[in-house]
């Protein structure tokens, strides 16, 4: 064998074997999520009727997270249909243009249409409690319930960019919440997956089942399937949390309590 021939033939022989990345396995029966993480078990055999139909503006960033609720919620209702994009206009939803322009034709006509989203001074909200009577409620039976899923910066920005296009046909209506209060962690309940930014703040799937609850004749039933799904969600998320490590300022700061109270123990004070 030539000196070259033998080099080159060492060269690759002592090449280690190259494998291509593993993927996770993705369950099969209908949830499309690793199987680590199925969710088959908890999601409806058939999607929940509703009377309501419900639209989704999801925000292209939301694709790809992780933890998207919104996924799973379309394979929980019969009714729900997802546009993804950054606002709603003539155009994105046969559904919601027969709305718009049918409000065009007769300004007088009740509202059936309700989006989910925090009040403002310029633009206050309905307590979704209280819209049935606000919207002339015995008149109407079935409602179309428009959200906005993306993080509370993106979501403020999806309305406002759609407020031309959606003002025309729905109202404004919110659930409980309150800016002034931190919101919550995974730590703190069962049905958080991300820091909320203020109380009352809550991820798509909830928000939508809360709403429901009051917009549907059976809405308690159909929260509680929702809900369920979510919780187990949450619990699976939660399985491979890693233990949080407290900030180095908040250690001084203990380290530093702890001192004066020894203190305070040693003087008698």
């Amino acid at each position: 064998m030539e000196p070259d021939q033998y080099l080159t033939t060492l060269f690759h022989t002592s090449d280690p074997p190259t494998t291509a990345p593993t993927r996770r396995r993705i369950c099969s029966g209908g949830c499309d999520r690793p199987v680590n993480v199925c969710l088959c078990e908890k999601i409806p055999a058939e999607p929940i009727s509703t009377l309501t139909q419900v639209v989704i503006l999801h925000h292209p960033h939301e694709q790809r997270h992780k933890l998207a609720t919104v996924p799973v919620l379309g394979k929980c209702l019969r009714h729900c249909q997802t546009l993804v994009g950054r606002r709603l206009r003539l155009g994105d939803s046969p559904l919601l243009d027969s709305l718009y322009n049918a409000a065009v034709e007769n300004p007088c006509r009740p509202y059936r249409a309700v989006y989910l989203f925090p009040g403002t001074d310029s633009s206050p909200a309905i307590d979704i409690s209280k819209c049935q009577s606000s919207l002339c409620g015995s008149c109407i039976s079935k409602y179309v319930l428009i959200a906005f899923d993306g993080t509370w910066k993106h979501a403020k920005e999806m309305v406002q960019a759609s407020l031309p296009f959606l003002s025309k046909f729905a109202v404004r209506v919110c659930l409980d919440y309150d800016v002034g209060i931190e919101g919550g962690t995974i730590f703190d309940s069962e049905l958080i997956l991300r820091k909320e930014p203020f109380s009352g703040c809550m991820s798509t799937m909830e928000a939508i089942a809360r709403a429901l609850c009051v917009l549907e004749p059976h809405g308690v039933e159909i929260e509680g399937r929702l809900v369920e799904v979510l919780r187990a969600m949450v619990r699976f998320q939660a399985c491979y949390l890693k233990p949080m490590k407290p900030r180095p300022k908040l250690l001084k700061r203990g380290k530093e309590d702890e001192k004066k109270n020894q203190s305070a123990v040693v003087f008698g004070l």
